[in-house]
């Protein structure tokens, strides 16, 4: 391939935006004729590299976008900790069947038992699928809508957690809403519905969810719609918090 040529090419992979190919151009010459190459082949290699590269780049921007609190996976949960917890209910969901089928996962148990964990891993699991994910807690959400409506602002707050194809939503039932906070998460449920999946974590039963938002219509309500396609899975075994803490102290001095 003469200089000439070579420039060319690169200044069209550039205009086609495939900046690697033009930064690997020499590499995929020299590996197709280490291969002996057709040109089919050669150009199925170029091409599923680029598509590759592509996709990993969108991954990353996806995760920085997310506002995940750290990217923990699925290999990283100790099932061992929870034997109550059957590991293929949470591989059945990490199979993103539910995402596809815009349906919902809820994730109840007491604090520690690693809900978020799980939350996390499939909202990374669905990035990496090529979805768009958006983490925030409930009582964040409520906060900033809230803000929005204040400042007239509503309408393109609520998109921006209408608009992802996952949204987790995190500790549900960790401060009680007042009704009117409470009829802002409704509208966001209500919006979503079979329109989009919701991962959310509580640390409270269905049951008690009347006292959670302050009005036990609007929870039938939000329930009604939250539940209709939802994966439940509860975990009610000990705290991984406490066990680090715990062992944290037997390995100090003096507290044997």
């Amino acid at each position: 391939m003469s200089e000439l040529t070579g420039s060319r090419i690169r200044a069209t992979a550039a205009r086609l935006n495939l900046p690697h190919l033009a930064e690997a151009l020499t590499d995929y010459i020299r590996r197709a004729d280490e291969g002996k190459l057709g040109y089919l082949d050669l150009m199925d290699l170029v091409l599923s590299e680029e598509l590759a590269i592509r996709d990993d780049r969108r991954y990353r921007q996806g995760l920085r976008l997310s506002r995940l609190p750290h990217h923990k996976t699925l290999e990283d949960y100790d099932f061992a900790f929870q034997p109550e917890l059957e590991p293929r209910k949470v591989k059945d969901l990490a199979t993103l069947a539910f995402v596809e089928a815009k349906a919902n996962a809820a994730l109840l148990g007491p604090p520690g038992v690693g809900k978020t964990h799980i939350a996390v891993a499939l909202a990374v699991a669905a990035c990496r699928a090529g979805y768009s994910i958006y983490f925030t807690t409930l009582d964040d959400m409520v906060r900033n809508l809230k803000v929005a409506e204040t400042a007239g602002r509503l309408v393109t707050k609520l998109a921006s957690y209408v608009r992802p194809s996952v949204l987790v939503v995190d500790e549900v039932g960790y401060q009680p809403l007042e009704r009117a906070e409470a009829h802002l998460v409704f509208q966001v449920i209500s919006k979503r519905y079979e329109k989009g999946s919701i991962i959310l974590t509580s640390n409270k039963s269905f049951g008690e969810w009347g006292q959670v938002f302050g009005d036990e219509v609007l929870a039938t309500a939000i329930l009604d719609r939250l539940l209709h396609h939802c994966d439940v899975i509860s975990i009610n075994g000990p705290s991984y918090r406490l066990k680090n803490r715990l062992q944290a102290l037997d390995g100090e001095p003096g507290t044997e």
